[in-house]
């Protein structure tokens, strides 16, 4: 069965556009970053959200983030099991080997895989509950943390409570992980949680000291 399709039109049309241009500007930089490898300064781990653009928000160029994303970025328990964990397995390529200063999670408003967990732990989301929902197995990470944010009353705030409240739960579990408890014990890395209205184009950091986000 024939299951690859040729690339779209409109995206053959941009890469030469892309080719013709930024690339044809900046050829010796990316030789360079061909020939020298990566040596990126940042991990940053968002969510698969098309509306979340890391490297728009922060100006960055090719080279400079190590970029991972997933549902509702979030970041699963430190879990040597022998199975297929790409999450973990991203984290420790970036602190082992690429030896990142700075290991940043960025959360947004309107998350799906948030409002996703809501809904399952609402009992609104029998789908979800499903056993062999990939999706719901992955939101299970972040079930208990709605505690937290279940008396809110009004929707939209509860879900964003439950949004910081995924940054935080991925701090946390950064932490279970022995090379990354140990790098930041060093001084060698820093762990920070970000949050982004998509909307207003905000930005928020997670204060530890405070257990709460404030405006950057």
């Amino acid at each position: 069965m024939d299951f690859a399709k040729p690339l779209p039109t409109y995206l053959v049309k941009r890469y030469h556009g892309w080719k013709a241009t930024t690339y044809s500007e900046n050829q010796v930089w990316y030789r360079r970053l061909a020939d020298e490898g990566q040596r990126p300064r940042a991990m940053v781990i968002s969510c698969c959200d098309s509306r979340v653009h890391v490297t728009s928000i922060f100006g960055a160029d090719q080279g400079e983030f190590f970029i991972h994303r997933n549902i509702a970025n979030l970041v699963p328990p430190y879990a040597p099991d022998g199975d297929h964990h790409g999450t973990s397995a991203a984290i420790e390529y970036a602190v082992t080997a690429l030896k990142v200063a700075h290991l940043i999670v960025l959360g947004h408003s309107q998350c799906g895989g948030v409002q996703g967990c809501i809904d399952m732990c609402k009992g609104q989301a029998p789908q979800l509950e499903a056993k062999e929902s990939f999706v719901g197995r992955w939101m299970d990470i972040l079930k208990p943390k709605y505690d937290l944010v279940a008396d809110v009353e009004d929707s939209v705030e509860q879900a964003r409570q439950l949004e910081r409240q995924a940054v935080v739960a991925s701090l946390e579990n950064l932490m279970s992980f022995p090379f990354v408890s140990s790098a930041v014990e060093d001084g060698a890395l820093s762990l920070h949680g970000l949050w982004t209205d998509i909307g207003e184009g905000g930005l928020q950091c997670y204060d530890p000291q405070d257990k709460k986000f404030v405006v950057v």
